[in-house]
């Protein structure tokens, strides 16, 4: 006799995890600068206001929680603001070139 099939909502949702939340901020970032496919438009549009402001929150985040995060936490964070920030500063080139 085989399982029912289980479905995405009946599984609990992450939670209370600093870099998942981290790792989430970013995917949408990456998803207003056109780098990953917006899984529901199935596009790659470039809105570059929004990834800035994306961009802008994780860096505050950086900021207020300096001292108080795990070296690895802190470590992920940096990176991902300074791979978002390159990437922004490459599509608003981009933007400005076209």
């Amino acid at each position: 006799m085989s399982e029912p099939a289980r479905k995405a909502s009946d599984l609990p949702l992450p939670g209370g995890n600093f870099r998942l939340f981290v790792t989430r901020l970013a995917f949408q970032a990456m998803i207003s600068l056109g780098i990953l496919e917006n899984p529901l438009t199935k596009s790659r549009d470039v809105n570059l206001d929004t990834a800035r402001m994306l961009i802008d929150d994780l860096r505050m985040l950086l900021e207020k929680t300096s001292g108080n995060l795990e070296p690895d936490e802190q470590a992920h964070l940096e990176k991902v603001v300074g791979d978002l920030e390159r990437a922004w500063g490459a599509a608003s080139a981009g933007r400005s070139a076209g």
